[in-house]
Parts: structure tokens; C-alpha cells; sequence
């Protein structure tokens, strides 16, 4: 795959995942737990038979089988899956965009203190103008007495994504223990995203119970379940062995632009001034750290060419 068409399909990936907040918003019936629960088992359909397809049979024994590390990452799929549909029912799509924003710095910042990674300087700026853009939307909000509940639950989906991602990279670099799934290849955490559709539909089906969504709503969550979450799991998979990590992580901030642009084209969802602002210094943010990691690596590229 050429670099160019690895591009573009990450432009695709983003466009198809800030489908999310404008598809919900034109819902029916279906409403909070309901919500997550028939797009997560949509989502893990998906990937079964998607999975069952490239694997065959012998992807449900290892799934049974798989080691810690696979169901740590499952679970943290789940928190995410399930704490991202219950932040859209509670707040603006816009809110809950900028706090998933934070998940690139959450990341660097577990990075730093359970892997021992050390962080360029930037890479600290970024996560101080991050977090103060996040805490003045916070206190703005709170001090005009609009609820927090949605953007605390929408948090829980960087935090589950930063540990999730920590946890890829300790298994990708290995560590001494040899019953804690050293070396295991990144692309054998896949099965992880299956695992975590399944717990978050098992959870959430009794707290969804009695089901209400009606024909136009099972259609939705459908298209939520399989085009906006299983398909762009499986290419951002593939598209890692093309593009540098900066340069997903960069591409990857079109979702924020693109979620806030539907649901305001198509929801007349307005974002608030506060969310604007704050979301500016996330995203500034980030770009910041990210085009200086993308410009750093092609340098080193270029002189090891050289």
C-alpha cells in the first residue's frame, strides 16, 4: 500500500467514526444503555465474522486462551465502547470529542511513569495546555451550573484508551516475565477489540432491558455497530503498518472536526463557546506535538538514508 492511499483511507477512518454523535442524535425509541448495547453487539457480530473469516474456527479456541494482557485490553475496548455511547445521551458530541481529544497525552503521560519513557519538552507543553484547556471548560461550565455527569463519563473513555495503549506498548517492547505474554505480536491483539464488544453488550443488556428501538432504530445502531466502529478497527490495523504512530495520531484529530461539523450540519447542535475554547487549546495542542514528532521522524529517516 502506497503512503498516499494509507492517507486517505486514515481520512476515511475519521469520517466514518465521527458518524457516531449525528447518527444517534436522529434515534427514535432506543435511549442510554439501550444505545450501547445494540452497538456494541452489532460491533462484535462485525468483527466475528470478520474475524472467523481471516482466522478460521481456531480464533474462538485461542480467544479462550488468550493471554492476560488480550483481556486487559478487552476490558479497557469495553469502558470505551460503553463510555463513549453513554457520554453522547448525556452531554454535546462536541464535549465528548475534545475529551477523547485527550487520549494521545493521557497516553504519553502513562507512558512516562509506568514504562519509564522519557517525554520531549514539547510533548510536556502539550500535555499542560491540554489539560488547562479541559479544566477551564470545566470550571466555566460548572460555575454557569451546567452538569458535569456527561463529561466525567465522557473522560473515562481517554483514560480506558491511555491504558489500553500503555498496555500495547509494554507488550510490543516485552518485559522479564515470561507468564505475562512478552513479545506477543501487536497484531495478535485484535481478538482484544472482539473481546471487548462482547463484555460491553453483556453489560449493558440488563440495564437496556426492556429493548424499545424500533425498525429505523435498529438501522442506525447497525450502521454504528458495523461501518462506524468494526470496519475502521480493522483498517486502522492495517493502516499501522504503513503510517508512522505521530502521523495517525494527527490524522486521527479529523474525527473532532468532523463529529462536530455533522451533528451541527445535521442535528443543529451548536457547540458552546466554552467547548470551542477549550477544545482549541486540546486540539492546538496536540497538532503542536504531533507535527514536531511526525517532522523529527522523517528527519532521522532521511539522515539514516543518507
Amino acid at each position: 500500500m502506497t503512503h498516499s492511499r494509507a492517507v486517505f483511507l486514515m481520512i476515511l477512518v475519521t469520517l466514518l467514526w465521527s458518524m457516531a454523535g449525528v447518527v444517534t442524535r436522529h434515534l427514535d425509541a432506543a435511549r442510554g444503555f439501550e444505545v450501547t448495547f445494540w452497538r456494541s453487539a452489532f460491533n462484535a457480530l462485525a468483527l466475528a465474522v470478520a474475524l472467523t473469516w481471516m482466522r478460521g474456527p481456531a480464533l474462538w479456541r485461542e480467544l479462550l486462551h488468550s493471554p492476560r494482557v488480550v483481556w486487559v485490553s478487552g476490558i479497557c475496548w469495553s469502558i470505551m465502547f460503553t463510555g463513549f455511547m453513554m457520554a453522547l445521551t448525556l452531554t454535546s458530541v462536541a464535549k465528548v470529542l475534545v475529551m477523547m481529544a485527550l487520549a494521545p497525552l493521557i497516553t504519553a503521560l502513562f507512558s512516562r511513569y509506568f514504562l519509564n519513557h522519557r517525554l520531549p519538552y514539547r510533548t510536556w507543553l502539550a500535555i499542560a495546555v491540554g489539560g488547562f484547556g479541559i479544566a477551564w471548560m470545566f470550571a466555566q461550565e460548572a460555575r454557569a451550573g451546567i452538569p458535569l455527569l456527561g463529561a466525567l463519563v465522557a473522560l473515562s473513555v481517554p483514560i480506558a484508551a491511555a491504558v489500553n495503549f500503555t498496555t500495547l506498548q509494554y507488550v510490543g517492547h516485552g518485559n522479564d516475565d515470561p507468564d505475562d505474554a512478552a513479545g506477543v505480536p501487536a497484531q495478535d491483539m485484535l481478538p482484544a477489540v472482539l473481546i471487548g464488544a462482547l463484555i460491553s453488550a453483556a453489560v449493558t443488556l440488563p440495564l437496556a432491558w426492556p429493548l424499545q428501538a424500533s425498525a429505523h432504530d435498529m438501522g442506525l445502531l447497525g450502521f454504528l455497530g458495523v461501518a462506524q466502529l468494526a470496519l475502521p478497527c480493522l483498517l486502522v490495523v492495517r493502516l499501522s503498518r504503513v503510517l508512522p504512530a505521530p502521523e495517525i495520531a494527527l490524522l486521527g484529530l479529523l474525527e473532532v472536526i468532523f463529529g462536530i461539523a455533522w451533528v451541527w450540519i445535521g442535528a443543529g447542535e451548536r457547540p458552546t463557546d466554552n467547548t470551542l475554547v477549550g477544545g482549541a487549546l486540546v486540539l492546538g495542542a496536540l497538532v503542536f506535538n504531533e507535527a514536531l514528532a511526525l517532522r523529527q521522524q522523517r528527519a532521522i529517516a532521511a539522515a539514516a538514508t543518507a
